[in-house]
């Protein structure tokens, strides 16, 4: 094992030269006075401040056009809700048959109906919504 004198007595460096090396690496804004200090630091409060105001305006941006867009999507669905309602309303057999009175079309007696049959013609099968 060493010995307090021994360690102390074979590595002590000198405190001017260690004071000496640690000088460069102090930070530049430490060398200024302290007008120029002041002048650098509102500059980068008035930049902070800039990039706030870019980050609200685009968020300002950004709320108006979903706005915007909500607003389309309710008109949309009003419309939409309304076009439902009219293909129902244009499907009811009251509206159907309305609209045939005003086209000129009577009920027929299904025993004045003439069926005309052909020979050998296949029927036609409506395969319908399944397949």
């Amino acid at each position: 094992m060493y010995g307090l004198k021994k360690l102390n007595n074979s590595a002590a460096p000198r405190p001017v030269f260690t004071a000496r090396r640690r000088r460069p690496l102090r930070p530049f804004f430490f060398h200024m006075g302290p007008v120029a200090l002041s002048i650098t630091s509102v500059l980068l409060i008035a930049l902070m401040a800039v990039l706030y105001l870019a980050q609200v305006g685009q968020a300002a941006v950004a709320n108006q056009q979903l706005q915007q867009a909500r607003s389309k999507q309710v008109s949309l669905q009003r419309e939409n809700q309304d076009l439902a309602q009219t293909i129902a309303i244009e499907r009811s057999p009251a509206y159907i048959s309305e609209q045939a009175k005003k086209a000129g079309l009577v009920p027929v007696n299904p025993a004045q109906v003439n069926v005309i049959k052909i020979p050998n013609l296949q029927p036609i099968h409506d395969p319908g919504p399944d397949n």
